[in-house]
């Protein structure tokens, strides 16, 4: 039985694809698989910024002043001591 094929459109995508499977000899599947998997590990779990800052308008969360944050904690250094 013949094993599932991938057709890719790409110019682009098919040489850089034969280029890196010559270059690491693997297979051109082995290499596809190998950067989807990737490219899925990479953005798997994170939502769009867009929708991110929507969500956090919708919760009512006040905007945060680092600023005034950082100048409230921020404590002088006595400096080295000789």
């Amino acid at each position: 039985m013949a094993e599932p094929r991938l057709s890719v459109r790409s110019t682009k995508a098919r040489d850089l694809a034969h280029r890196l499977a010559r270059r690491e000899n693997r297979s051109i599947a082995d290499v596809v698989e190998r950067a989807l998997e990737a490219y899925e590990l990479r953005e798997a779990g994170r939502e769009p910024a867009s929708t991110f800052y929507a969500r956090l308008t919708a919760t009512g969360v006040p905007d945060i002043d680092l600023e005034k944050i950082i100048r409230e904690s921020r404590q002088a250094h006595a400096g080295p001591e000789l």
